[in-house]
């Protein structure tokens, strides 16, 4: 079984070995946003280097983010306890591209990390893309051999990305994983798509815009590229279970005030019979 701390160090070892430089994860409160209360995603440190405002130090970048997401549009709070996979605290690893690269490199790092790197089964993966994004569906279908029913075109804001009300923003790839027939759930677009069974581990998003307070689009100066994998979710792949809360990040914690309360209920049971 490859731990948690083993898949993270794999991710960036990866990318590192591709050219991407490793930088470590942002604070979880914002230093260059006033609009976010938290740190909610791994673009919002280079946000800047995205609209232009600030020149990225270098073109590729590799992360494990600290993210909290308990408020605002990226609110998980309320999933917390309802599904196997939402935490309002985890880690997302991340792939960026300062106008670098775009579409056909992201995906195929993703695939080639997927299936080579970690040698998940291409059998248990499905792909969803803007329902109008045409040069997506053709890169996936030739890097990954899907047939249309494994690329699923989706209308709604679900495959647009956006930090918020304003910021960079753009159309995007998600990739998730089938727990298997075992488990509930639909595929996305279905009326059974929040259930636990199909499971968004990547999501690729292609930057091309920048959204206004008015809520007109323009184009960035550069198409870039903004990943997202939450790491307690492909940890969950990785060790054969269904639920983040059963791999060995959280089981650890578990495990340790299991022993803590039964010190206390034991003590507590001596102290009554005296």
């Amino acid at each position: 079984m490859q731990t948690t701390n083993q898949i993270r160090s794999k991710f960036l070892d990866y990318f590192k070995k591709n050219n991407h430089e490793v930088l470590p994860s942002s604070s979880l409160i914002p230093h260059n946003d006033p609009s976010l209360l938290f740190t909610n995603a791994g673009m919002i440190q280079f946000k800047n280097y995205f609209t232009g405002l600030e020149k990225p130090k270098f073109k590729r970048v590799a992360t494990s983010q600290k993210c909290l997401r308990a408020g605002g549009k990226h609110n998980d709070l309320d999933n917390v306890g309802h599904t196997a996979r939402h935490h309002t605290f985890f880690e997302m690893l991340g792939n960026f591209s300062f106008g670098d690269y775009f579409k056909e490199e992201a995906i195929f790092y993703a695939w080639e990390f997927l299936t080579k790197e970690l040698q998940i089964n291409p059998k248990k993966l499905l792909v969803t893309i803007y329902h109008d994004d045409y040069e997506a569906q053709k890169i996936w279908q030739e890097i990954s051999g899907f047939s249309e029913e494994k690329i699923i075109k989706i209308k709604t804001d679900d495959n647009f990305w956006s930090m918020g009300d304003t910021g960079p923003c753009g159309p995007c790839s998600e990739i998730f994983y089938d727990h298997g027939e075992k488990i509930f759930g639909g595929i996305p677009g279905s009326k059974n798509e929040d259930g636990d069974r199909y499971i968004e581990i990547w999501n690729l998003v292609f930057m091309q815009y920048e959204k206004h307070q008015d809520g007109t689009r323009t184009k960035l100066p550069k198409p870039s590229i903004d990943t997202g994998m939450g790491l307690e979710r492909i940890s969950s792949v990785m060790q054969s279970v269904h639920d983040n809360y059963q791999t060995d990040s959280f089981t650890k914690i578990i495990d340790e005030i299991d022993k803590i309360c039964q010190s206390k209920i034991k003590t507590s049971y001596k102290l009554e019979n005296i």
